[in-house]
């Protein structure tokens, strides 16, 4: 399979998606859920993204360079909302998305 030469950006992908997936459903029942609106949000779009991506890497997609930048950017901005957080879900998950950005970076040329 040619998309093996991904196959560590596929796998950050995957657990940058399961870990925004978690710190959503996490974010959903704190209690002041509310302050927590734009972290759901993010976490949701940047698991999206990632699994979009990791799902387009799988079928060799002519779009690595445009699916990596804004799948870096999604991160990026997920990350830095999660790590204003102290919730143990929030501080997984921006390191989860530090690393999935760093990594789509890496495909950008």
């Amino acid at each position: 399979m040619s998309h093996e030469k991904y196959s560590t950006v596929i796998e950050t992908l995957h657990e940058c998606m399961e870990s925004c997936n978690h710190c959503y459903i996490s974010c959903l029942g704190e209690e002041h859920v509310k302050e927590m609106a734009e972290c759901i949000r993010l976490d949701r779009e940047c698991a999206d993204i990632c699994s979009l991506f990791e799902q387009s890497l799988t079928r060799d997609t002519p779009y690595v360079q445009e699916l990596a930048q804004l799948c870096a950017k999604a991160c990026r901005d997920c990350g830095e909302e999660c790590a204003k957080h102290d919730h143990d879900h929030c501080q997984k998950c921006a390191e989860a998305c530090r690393k999935c950005a760093d990594e789509c970076e890496k495909l950008i040329a």
